[in-house]
């Protein structure tokens, strides 16, 4: 019996998207993979799937209508094309213009004006939050030991940052320690932040003695939180490991964690504390 109306992925590169659909099965949900040519992974071929490039809207939707789909997820990580780079067909033609106009915003404003179209095809975009919810990160402890008092007044700091950057469209992450901003993370991605972090760090050009630190994760404000929310993994935390970091902070509600078990074993092992905190307060 299902819990829920059938469900489609749109899926883009990383792990999450597989763990997603499993859980949403797990949930009851029906579930149809939708992969992006050049990022989604093969494995999503073990669900009903199809294989879609960027610009096949008809391709997309046809698809979607022939199974009663009518809800949609967007996950994972996509390398932004250029304009020039994307081929519509027939569906997608009709949006042209509006298209065109997407890819002059930001990468937010291009994720919102793609689910407009969706939503114009009669689909409805759904979040992680609303299939599988164990996948979100909650307020308080999640792995690891507690955070020091520094790492408490970092975690504030960072999560204000981020607040007030967020009308750039810059990033969801920083590093700080000891209210010093190290790094924003921007067009290369989290784990680079991380690793010029730990380039200062092992050149002695940031010089703390020991472990100093944290890495905060948010979503910006106003996100659509259906939308390219956060996401963390062990991966990150052998970066903030690498980077001699105190821990990992990250907006509770709108951050996903992929594997829970391993990441937890993994922040345990890296000797790192992983807490969420309240993004409208950014306490602990």
């Amino acid at each position: 019996m299902s819990a829920g109306p059938a469900l489609a992925i749109l899926c883009g590169g990383g792990a999450l998207t597989l763990e997603a659909a499993r859980q949403a099965k797990a949930n009851g949900r029906e579930v149809f993979l939708v992969g992006l040519v050049g990022s989604a992974s093969p494995e999503i071929e073990a669900f009903d799937h199809i294989w879609v490039k960027i610009g096949e809207l008809a391709r997309f939707t046809g698809a979607l209508r022939q199974r009663g789909v009518e809800e949609v997820a967007m996950l994972g990580a996509v390398t932004r094309p250029e304009f020039a780079d994307v081929r519509p067909d027939w569906g997608a033609v009709k949006h042209i213009g509006e298209i065109a106009r997407l890819f002059r915003s930001g990468d937010d404003g291009l994720l919102r004006g793609v689910a407009r179209i969706l939503e114009r095809e009669g689909l409805r975009i759904v979040g992680v939050g609303d299939f599988a919810p164990q996948l979100v990160a909650p307020v308080g402890r999640i792995a690891g030991g507690a955070p020091d008092d520094d790492a408490r007044a970092d975690i504030a700091f960072g999560a204000a940052l981020l607040g007030a950057l967020s009308p750039y469209d810059v990033g969801q992450g920083a590093v700080v320690a000891r209210k010093r901003v190290l790094a924003v993370e921007a067009a290369e991605g989290t784990d680079a932040m991380l690793a010029r972090v730990a380039e200062l760090r092992a050149s002695r050009r940031l010089r703390f003695k020991g472990r100093a630190g944290v890495f905060i994760k948010a979503a910006k404000r106003g996100q659509d939180l259906r939308l390219d929310l956060p996401a963390i993994g062990v991966a990150t935390l052998e970066a903030a490991a690498r980077a001699e970091l105190k821990g990992v902070a990250v907006a509770a509600g709108q951050t996903l964690i992929a594997n829970r078990a391993a990441f937890a074993a993994a922040a345990q092992a890296a000797g790192l504390f992983v807490v969420g905190f309240a993004p409208s307060t950014s306490e602990t």
